[in-house]
């Protein structure tokens, strides 16, 4: 085991414009999701909480609304350090850290009032997908040469207020796969048609959009007094569940209201509020924990491509975090990464190659950084743009990974930028030297959204904020013009797809993509669930 590090100084800082919200632990400050909501991509990003980071005692056990966007600015590295974008002026930060302030830097104007655009959906008494306002034909006014709306799913369900909860989305071979309130329902990718649905009698409290490569995923459901430490196997290519645990909390907190989950190889890791512990996924079987109070404690895993990372409270005077490795099946760690002071984990953008979003609530800097696979750094990325990170979902925490607006391959980092009143690009990072490799723009009042990088090309969806449709495209590794997979039709599909939450809903696989809402309204209509395109 090698000894941490000195806290190095981190490249590449970013300014995060506004007040930070509540950290992990604190009541989220949301929206409502009763309301029917606009396109994410018409939503401006606000900065948001630290997951991982415990509270005081007293803190009532109640993560954080994930889906939050927190806007990272980067702007171009200069010989002495790295700019950095602050309100009304700049930063050079030296081989010291120390922030030197130099003149002033135009800021990019927020809208007037903070609020998203309205859609022309939102000002009908029924939008689109909702009610009366259900198409029958979901190719009306479709144009030559574009391809097809396959299939909608509707549900008719009544629930409180707050909404009845929809968030899980996956793609088995030919089952596209939704989690619908106490429900996991597999449909047929062709055709749309249930194939099976799981029961699960009780609120689903943790998932994660990771699988096996034979199609088992783990989710964690609330017990008859609300405490989420059910674990389940789940079989989504069969349509059955498998073993049931109950997860023994250790920490100080014995109960929790979600848990995150992820998964790696043969383990699974869990986390809720002031502990985690790692799992055998084949049995239930609990493998480690670390709820020790010395040293660096792991406060979540993020785990991925047979490897685990952990993030650690140390416990000294600064209460500095440490990124450290850890062994699947023991927990134990052979190299570690400690920040600066000050500095905390906001996302992990990929485990293998490790790919991390650091910040410091205090000064509103950050830094995404780069390790190498013996825990040194690698690069810290820099370049123009206002970056979203937005991890996790709308109703159950997914923890530090699944940021939707972001992409990892071997050798490159794709980030979606944030503008997107005027038009979204997707900027490719070079991991090894932290530079832009290239960018692409959306187009007028679009916005890009990368779905999967694979095989050296990027796959992003590119959406419309308009009644426009968009299209799936395919990126070569180098940039340059991108080949259209699927070309979405216009008229009636058109309206319909601009109404769904884009990024945190949507995913393409077997040829097919797929839009789907997070949250229904439940108001006792019908209402949309699962839209489908094709050819």
């Amino acid at each position: 085991m090698t000894e941490p590090p000195q806290p190095p100084t981190p490249s590449g800082y970013g300014h995060l414009p506004g007040p930070p919200q509540p950290g992990y632990g604190l009541p989220p400050q949301g929206p409502n999701p009763y309301a029917q909501q606009p396109p994410t991509v018409t939503q401006p990003p606000v900065s948001g909480g630290v997951h991982g980071f415990p509270t005081s005692p007293g803190t009532p056990p109640v993560g954080p609304r994930p889906g939050r966007r927190k806007a990272v600015v980067l702007i171009a590295a200069a010989v002495a350090g790295v700019l950095v974008l602050g309100t009304g002026g700049y930063f050079l930060l030296g081989d010291d850290g120390k922030p030197a302030a130099k003149g002033p830097v135009a800021q990019s104007p927020a809208p007037a009032d903070g609020k998203p655009a309205p859609s022309a959906s939102t000002e009908r008494d029924d939008p689109i997908g909702h009610g009366s306002n259900i198409p029958t034909d979901l190719n009306a006014g479709r144009k030559p040469g574009e391809d097809k709306a396959l299939w909608l799913k509707t549900v008719k369900m009544e629930g409180p207020g707050a909404g009845i909860p929809a968030k899980g989305l996956w793609v088995v071979g030919d089952t596209v796969v939704k989690t619908v309130d106490k429900s996991v329902i597999g449909y047929g990718t062709t055709d749309g048609k249930e194939k099976w649905k799981i029961d699960l009698r009780t609120e689903i409290c943790g998932i994660t959009g990771q699988t096996t490569p034979d199609g088992k995923t783990v989710m964690v459901v609330k017990n008859a007094d609300g405490n989420c430490n059910q674990i389940k196997l789940i079989d989504l290519k069969a349509g059955k569940e498998g073993w049931t645990k109950e997860l023994v909390m250790e920490g100080p907190f014995k109960t929790a209201s979600d848990t995150t989950v992820s998964l790696s190889g043969d383990t699974f890791a869990l986390g809720w509020m002031g502990g985690q512990s790692a799992h055998r996924l084949s049995t239930g079987g609990k493998l480690f924990s670390d709820a020790g109070p010395d040293g660096c404690k792991p406060m979540t895993y993020a785990a991925d491509n047979n490897k685990m990372i952990a993030t650690a409270l140390c416990m000294d005077d600064d209460r500095t975090i440490e990124i450290q490795d850890a062994d699947p099946n023991t927990g134990k760690k052979t190299w570690s990464y400690r920040l600066p002071k000050g500095y905390q984990v906001n996302a992990v953008y990929s485990v293998s190659p490790t790919v991390i979003d650091t910040g410091n609530r205090d000064t509103k800097q950050r830094a995404i950084l780069v390790l190498d696979d013996k825990g040194q750094k690698r690069s810290t990325l820099s370049g123009e743009g206002s970056f979203l990170v937005n991890c996790g979902g709308s109703s159950t925490t997914e923890g530090l990974q699944h940021c939707g607006d972001s992409n990892v391959d071997a050798d490159t980092l794709y980030l979606q930028s944030a503008d997107k009143s005027t038009g979204s690009e997707i900027v490719a990072f070079d991991l090894g030297t932290g530079k832009v490799k290239w960018r692409t723009k959306a187009g007028d009042k679009k916005v890009l959204i990368p779905l999967r990088a694979a095989d050296g090309r990027l796959t992003a969806y590119r959406a419309s904020v308009a009644d426009q449709p968009g299209e799936v495209v395919s990126f070569p590794g180098g940039g340059g013009e991108p080949q259209t997979l699927l070309k979405l039709p216009s008229g009636t599909s058109a309206r319909l797809e601009a109404s769904f939450l884009t990024s945190e809903s949507v995913t393409y696989g077997d040829g097919r993509l797929f839009l789907s809402v997070p949250r229904l309204i439940g108001e006792n209509k019908e209402e949309k669930l699962l839209m489908a395109f094709g050819k």
